[in-house]
């Protein structure tokens, strides 16, 4: 319980959700998450996570140190600098340059695995996850605070509520029903296939341990990106971490097929009634006639990890009205996943918030005058962010433009 008793209610376990509970409870400010999904293992989103600078160092700020040095040792182990393009024959192409200004910084963590990131925030947390709640609705109350209600008939009252629950937020929906995301165009599969078997199918050795992107000329565009880490995850939590159960995983490639729906061949009804099975044959398909060493790529992918979505971003970034009610990550910012910037982007968010709801508990602040200074800067930044996501998309699907 923090200072003044100020409690915060936060809507969805995500990546930015779990992150600003684990500063809020750091600072001792009382915090409750309430996540849709009926346990921990309900969610399965096995894939690699760039992590910008300003990313790991929002991680940094709102974790524990146990949590923080867990973080590292389960991060990828080689370090990365831009990418590599080709076309589908391996012809190299022009591709982007990123600088890092970490360098080779030993404890440097520029990707992580999307499940094992979760898993290591949630870890402590336990007493404050609520699973199996999902909002329907929230009320403001006559004495400043709101109401949170979910569907199973319960309700929580708090002082602030923050709408970490995703592109599809339902919180932002009932406050901003017309403030949706813009449809894209593009469709993506998304999938992972284990190291050892993308090698054994022959794909070539200088995209095995690169972030590289392939080129199709038939509008099908491929980006595959190493997960490598640094020792076994399981072994390295049980040493630093005891009683955390991370994933069991091994070395593996995320696999991203990006087609624009003028390319696609189906209507999107029947692409998105696709199964993973369904996924991983369509994309096979779609690369069935590049160089030899790209076509097994999905035929051995894992069709539990393989999913399909539109890409979608709000452009511009607004902030909501200034009240008890607060928006996180892609409920305000979405954006294509383009570099892992929207991940990035959220968990910056939750550093930022974490530091105004803070000094709002300790009665440095008020909580009017913290909120509207998180929403400017955050919609500087995020901005700043969904420009950047839509860059990179443009560039890989050239029909992208950000109304769709």
């Amino acid at each position: 319980m923090g200072r003044n008793g100020m409690r915060v209610l936060v809507i969805g376990g995500g990546v930015g959700g779990l992150c600003l509970a684990q500063g809020l409870r750091g600072a001792g400010v009382d915090v409750t998450v309430f996540e849709r999904d009926g346990g921990p293992d309900e969610r399965r989103q096995g894939y690699r996570l760039r992590i910008s600078p300003e990313g790991e160092a929002s991680l940094r700020a709102c974790l524990p140190p146990p949590l923080r040095e867990l973080l590292v040792a389960t991060a990828h182990r080689r370090g990365e600098n831009g990418l590599d393009a080709y076309d589908e024959h391996l012809a190299p192409q022009w591709a982007p340059s990123f600088d890092d200004p970490r360098g080779e910084r030993p404890d440097k963590v520029d990707a992580l695995d999307r499940d094992v990131l979760r898993r290591i925030l949630l870890a402590g947390l336990e007493p404050v996850v609520r699973y199996g709640r999902t909002f329907t609705r929230c009320e403001r109350l006559p004495d400043g605070g709101v109401r949170a209600c979910f569907a199973d008939g319960s309700s929580a009252r708090g002082d602030v509520l923050v709408a970490a629950d995703g592109a599809n937020s339902r919180v932002r929906a009932q406050l901003l029903p017309d403030r949706l995301p813009a449809d894209l165009g593009v469709r993506t599969v998304f999938s992972r296939i284990t190291r050892a078997d993308a090698v054994r199918a022959g794909l070539p050795e200088p995209l095995q341990d690169r972030f590289s992107y392939v080129i199709g000329s038939d509008g099908s565009h491929l980006g595959l990106m190493p997960m490598s880490f640094r020792d076994g995850v399981r072994e390295t939590a049980g040493r630093l971490y005891p009683g955390l159960r991370l994933p069991e995983t091994g070395d593996y490639y995320m696999a991203v097929l990006n087609v624009h729906r003028a390319d696609l061949g189906m209507p999107d009804a029947e692409f998105f009634a696709l199964d993973g099975p369904g996924l991983c044959r369509f994309a096979a398909a779609r690369t069935a006639g590049w160089h030899p060493g790209l076509r097994g790529v999905f035929r051995h992918a894992r069709p539990e990890l393989t999913f399909g979505v539109a890409l979608r971003a709000h452009t511009p970034v607004v902030p909501w009205e200034t009240g008890p009610v607060v928006p996180l990550g892609d409920a305000v910012h979405t954006m294509p996943p383009s570099g892992g910037v929207g991940a990035n982007t959220a968990v910056r968010d939750a550093a930022a918030l974490t530091e105004a709801l803070t000094a709002v508990d300790r009665g440095e602040r008020g909580l009017a005058d913290a909120v509207t200074a998180y929403q400017k800067a955050m919609v500087e930044y995020a901005t700043e962010g969904v420009e950047m996501s839509l860059r990179i998309a443009r560039w890989s699907i050239k029909k992208v433009n950000a109304g769709g």
